[in-house]
């Protein structure tokens, strides 16, 4: 019989794979529990573990964004995330995109094959807080292991509403009138864009605007939506120009068909490594896929795009974290329970995985019984944990990693590139002193 400590891992999304990676790591066995594939949430499709939604699920590449810090930093830690999604990226500008299925491939077979990881295909419906577990379970968690949460966190529950692009193939995109080319030339030919005319933005917003959505929620009216993945046609009612501010903006493009510069333009990113299926960007939507295939089809370049899945608009609960956890993610009142991913209100793919990484670790130190060092928000991966944690946060709501959040440098920097220097160099510093 192994003498080796032990602990649970519920969910094997992003954020429940990165901390079962890093705690079997560490020496620790763990039991990585996945209702997949015999149950789905509304959201997933695939028996593979962490299943993204979009290609370009880990945004700015490089240390001049914080997202792009926050990658780096996990590089460094060992994510298993950030090894998978290097090697299997496909062309994206000043980006990382990844192929969704190599990606998730390739997740699932390390997972799976590392001897100190067991995987239990069943979903949780209780949860013992003498026991040390993570609970990942994603934002999209089964109505079993939410009631589990409820009971532990009280009527603390919160939720907004989250939507996902529609994806076309790239035979039926009408090059003639489509061009490829990125914005200002940064990363060669990775976007297809449709141009549009003055004419051409007006007439598609008009529709855009009054085109039927889908039920999102049986009996939910005015759902609260993330601001950060707002649906194109919540966008449109905003203003008449508030997409040209945002996924339409036409800067830093010529169309070489006719040299001019566009009024707005779509824009498509590659969604697979065969490049044969593009993300139409910024279109989350909760449209009815009749309607989605009406208005998006007037977009030039689209009007016979084959639709190989349309978009989508989808429940996101996540816990009242400020209240519940510590910045290390474990509960308050339970401190062997640990929480990882969206559910604790960071938002995005990297912000979930850095959040099982630090949660994985952590927990490992506590069942190991070994001291771990207090991780500030000098890094982008502290920071999230100290947002989530603060108990001074009021109207809590789920956050992207961002330099606002990070510890103030102590001295005014006018040159933003210089200034995100001196982030990354202290965020290294501090993961050195750390991680010693």
């Amino acid at each position: 019989m192994s003498d080796k400590k032990k602990i649970k891992v519920i969910g094997a999304g992003l954020a429940g794979c990165e901390a079962a990676w890093q705690l079997a790591n560490m020496g620790i066995e763990v039991e990585l529990f996945e209702m997949k594939p015999k149950k789905f949430s509304p959201a997933h499709k695939s028996p593979d573990f962490a299943e993204l939604v979009c290609s370009n699920s880990f945004r700015a590449d490089g240390i001049y964004n914080a997202v792009g810090l926050l990658k780096e930093e996990m590089r460094k830690l060992g994510s298993l995330i950030m090894e998978c999604a290097d090697a299997v990226k496909v062309p994206a500008g000043g980006a990382l995109a990844v192929d969704r299925d190599a990606f998730a491939k390739m997740v699932t077979d390390k997972i799976k094959s590392h001897p100190n990881i067991s995987v239990i295909e069943e979903e949780v419906t209780q949860i013992n807080t003498d026991e040390y577990t993570v609970i990942a379970a994603g934002p999209l968690a089964s109505e079993g292991i939410a009631e589990s949460i409820l009971s532990l966190t009280g009527d603390t529950s919160l939720h907004f509403f989250d939507a996902a692009a529609p994806i076309v193939t790239f035979e039926s995109i009408d090059m003639s009138k489509a061009f490829k080319a990125a914005r200002y030339g940064k990363g060669g030919d990775d976007y297809i864009n449709c141009p549009m005319n003055k004419e051409e933005y007006l007439a598609f917003r008009e529709e855009l605007v009054n085109a039927e959505a889908a039920q999102v929620h049986e009996g939910v009216e005015n759902p609260k939506v993330f601001e950060g993945c707002m649906p194109i046609e919540i966008m449109a009612a905003r203003g008449i120009d508030t997409m040209r501010y945002g996924p339409l903006k036409p800067v830093g493009l010529t169309n070489p068909h006719d040299q001019s510069r566009p009024y707005a333009v779509v824009q498509l990113r590659q969604d697979n490594g065969a490049g044969s299926m593009y993300n139409i960007v910024g279109f989350q939507t909760h449209l009815k896929f009749g309607e989605q295939k009406r208005v998006f089809g007037m977009i030039p370049g689209l009007e016979n795009a084959e639709f190989v899945r349309y978009g989508v608009m989808h429940r996101n609960t996540y816990i009242n974290s400020p209240e519940l956890l510590t910045d290390k993610y474990n509960m308050k009142e339970f401190p062997k329970i640990y929480f990882a991913g969206q559910i604790t209100g960071v938002e995005g793919y990297i912000e979930s995985a850095s959040s099982g990484l630090w949660a994985g670790v952590c927990a490992g130190c506590a069942v190991l019984e070994k001291p771990v060092s207090e991780l500030t928000a000098k890094t982008a991966m502290g920071a999230l944990a100290k947002y989530v944690s603060n108990p001074a946060v009021t109207d809590f709501q789920p956050m992207n990693v961002n330099f606002g959040i990070f510890e103030d440098l102590g001295v005014r920097i006018k040159d933003k590139r210089e200034k995100a220097e001196k982030y990354a160099q202290r965020s290294f510093e501090e993961l050195e002193r750390v991680f010693e």
